[in-house]
């Protein structure tokens, strides 16, 4: 074999490899020479990790196998030395044509790895991407939730260098603040205006003559009637019915009497007509009343009381 020939074998035969592990947990062999490029990796191969499979070197968890392969693509091409400028401005155009969510993975894992050509590629796509982009369509190409509110984005901005144009951002954005508090403020006025006491009329007056307070009373005055009727039935015991019995013997009694009475009135005078007739006309004897053989006005009288018998005979 001639010699040119063990100069291009040698460099093959003495290809060393690594081991990485992804956040998943996913074994990968790398060429050293390749992985060196990242100065993460060249740091842990230092350290003495990921020359056996038992011992690979985890990577950081934002590197994912999939973007790991593309870091590797990266590095694989970069790390050639004796490429132009114009090849290499050319690769990274085409490398970095992917969607926004992949292009900011990959930037993410490239800045953990700590291989700042790369994020400087993926950062100034990004810049691209937004570049005079109002604050809602960067929110949709970076599928952000919009979380702030109105007064949030119109805080001033810090203006280190002295910008002009931030001072006028600044001076636009105040009169915005002002124009904001100001809507607030009518808003609050609009809607206490809109409580409006719908009552009726009927409602009102009952609340200003006190008709809560007296409805109040009524109920009350109706439930204690309720408790007293209830409490009767409990009062009538065996012990309170000799007194209810004598009770009703007096009513009795007194009924009885006021009946005799009313009688001897009714002798008396009961016939008004008549009584003047016989004053008119005392001679007359066909105009006195007829009374009954044997009657005597003591035995009329003999059951009135005598109290009353006495104002009678007066």
């Amino acid at each position: 074999m001639a010699e040119a020939d063990r100069e291009i074998i040698k460099p093959e035969m003495m290809k060393s490899y690594i081991w990485l592990q992804t956040s998943d947990g996913s074994l990968q062999q790398v060429e050293q020479e390749v992985a060196v490029f990242c100065p993460w990796i060249c740091h842990e191969i230092h350290s003495g990790m990921g020359s056996s499979k038992t011992y690979p070197i985890s990577l950081p968890s934002r590197v994912s196998p999939a973007m790991l392969s593309l870091i590797l693509d990266y590095c694989r091409f970069h790390q050639v030395p004796g490429r132009s400028n114009k090849e290499r401005k050319s690769f990274d155009e085409k490398f970095i044509r992917m969607d926004t969510k992949r292009l900011c993975e990959l930037t993410s894992a490239a800045d953990s790895l700590q291989l700042k050509p790369l994020v400087d590629l993926t950062s100034r796509a990004l810049a691209r991407m937004i570049e005079g982009k109002t604050p809602e369509e960067i929110r949709d190409i970076f599928h952000l939730p919009d979380d702030l509110t109105e007064e949030e984005k119109l805080e001033p901005i810090k203006n280190t260098i002295d910008d002009p144009r931030i001072r006028l951002l600044n001076r636009l954005y105040a009169r915005k603040r002002k124009e904001l508090k100001e809507r607030e403020r009518l808003k609050n006025v609009e809607i206490e205006e809109e409580r409006v006491d719908e009552r009726s009329v009927e409602d009102l007056l009952s609340f200003i003559n006190g008709g809560d307070a007296e409805s109040k009373v009524v109920k009350t005055s109706k439930t204690k009637k309720k408790n007293r009727r209830r409490k009767e039935p409990q009062k009538n015991t065996p012990g309170n019915d000799a007194s209810t019995s004598n009770s009703t013997s007096l009513s009795s009694n007194a009924v009885h009497i006021d009946k005799q009475e009313s009688n001897g009135l009714d002798f008396i005078c009961h016939d008004a007509a008549a009584c003047d007739h016989l004053l008119s006309d005392p001679g007359n004897p066909s105009k006195l009343p007829y009374i009954e053989e044997g009657f005597s006005p003591d035995d009329e009288f003999d059951d009135i009381d005598p109290a009353m018998k006495e104002k009678i005979d007066k």
